[in-house]
């Protein structure tokens, strides 16, 4: 007799059982490293329904505090009435930012916001043999569009390509593929479809060999210029004008706003030549997509943007640019339980009717909520408060 050495990611096959497989690898795991993985192996979710989709190597799950601003007001093309933002963080005083500022854009009328672009992109890149084959390749592309278009969507049923972009550094090729991917934030979906355009275009035109499928002019969880200029996901706007009488209330005014917002977030950003040109998008960006089960790593260029401000005689007007934000209503983490059901609180679960409306509304309602993040970011430096609310709420002081 002998025994077989079995590596931890064959469990499932062993146990035919995903949660038994898990409890084995924490059982392993906790006599060969002396730690306790009782609390981690503590959870709602039946890891059947997440091995071979969500994750490998399983052996549990965590869990993140879940807190919730609002009510927010938000009047968008999707997205119209009162909202409840569901945010799952670990620090404390952002929710409570988050529904301070939704309450001051409530009291306004509402955040206005609208979806200026759609579209997941992903760039296989290629090499030609010269500088004219490059050239030669990119007309090629652009005289067989309706060809390739048809090879794309072949293989999905509601990602549609819109556009290819070229893009030419010697003799490489990038083709920037935009697609418009119903409530699927869409990157799987344009993966497998470049795929099939790639493989067309060497059928096609010989002298092109595809070196990546993805050549980072997409581009995917970086912080990049061409995300910020062309858009990639949803390109939102939302934009409130707060009373005066909120302001003084406070014991300020709009110009004391807006110039916070002028020398920290466009002054400041400019010298250390950010990518963001705001006071947290991330955070509230970060908390909503991991309560809502988002890809969290597309925080990155998700929470790039712009926060601008004017002073005006009825009070102050605020708007937050997004030109990235990248978000889906299905497939991704929007199934499991717990995010699915705050996914049900925002009224944008699963797939819309038509197809796509979800996303979008999804992506009104993120929009309002950063602005309503950065509006009280904002009033809470111009009233040099945020060093007495971290202590007050982030360090567990009473």
């Amino acid at each position: 007799m002998f025994l077989m050495e079995v590596k931890l990611h064959e469990f499932e096959k062993v146990y035919g059982d995903a949660n038994k497989a898990a409890e084995a690898r924490r059982q392993y795991l906790e006599k060969v490293t002396g730690v306790k993985l009782e609390n981690i192996g503590r959870t709602i979710i039946d890891l059947n329904t997440v091995v071979g989709r969500n994750i490998e190597n399983v052996i549990g799950a965590v869990q993140i505090p879940v807190g919730v601003a609002g009510p927010l007001l938000v009047r968008g093309d999707y997205a119209n009435g009162y909202f409840y933002v569901p945010l799952a963080t670990t620090e404390g005083a952002l929710v409570a930012s988050v529904n301070r500022g939704a309450k001051f854009v409530t009291e306004s009328g509402g955040a206005r916001v609208k979806v200026l672009k759609d579209g997941m992109a992903r760039a296989p890149l290629f090499r030609v043999p010269s500088l004219i084959d490059a050239v030669e390749l990119v007309e090629w592309v652009t005289s067989h569009f309706e060809e390739l278009k048809k090879v794309a969507e072949s293989t999905t049923r509601f990602g549609k390509l819109k556009d290819i972009q070229h893009f030419i550094v010697g003799n490489y090729v990038w083709l920037r593929l935009v697609f418009s991917t119903g409530d699927a934030m869409g990157m799987n979906m344009v993966t497998i479809a470049s795929e099939a355009v790639a493989k067309f275009i060497q059928e096609n035109f010989p002298k092109a060999k595809l070196i990546a499928l993805s050549g980072n002019m997409c581009v995917d969880k970086k912080a990049n210029a061409v995300n910020f200029i062309l858009g990639r996901g949803k390109t939102v706007v939302a934009e409130a004008v707060i009373k005066k009488e909120i302001l003084e209330r406070l014991g300020i005014t709009p110009e004391d706003v807006h110039n916070v917002n002028v020398r920290k977030n466009l002054i400041g950003s400019a010298l250390a030549h950010s990518y963001g040109f705001n006071a947290h998008f991330a955070n509230i960006i970060a908390a909503i997509f991991i309560a809502t089960g988002q890809d969290v790593a597309q925080v990155v260029e998700s929470s790039m943007g712009i926060t601008s401000t004017e002073a005006r005689e009825d009070g102050l007007y605020i708007s937050v640019f997004l030109p990235s934000l990248e978000v889906g209503t299905v497939g991704g983490g929007t199934g499991l339980p717990t995010q699915r059901e705050a996914l049900e609180l925002l009224g944008v679960a699963g797939s819309g009717n038509p197809p796509g409306v979800n996303a979008l509304k999804f992506a009104e309602i993120i929009a309002a909520a950063v602005l309503a993040g950065e509006l009280n970011l904002l009033i809470a430096l111009a009233r040099n408060e945020l060093a007495s609310a971290h202590k007050k709420l982030g360090r567990g002081a009473r």
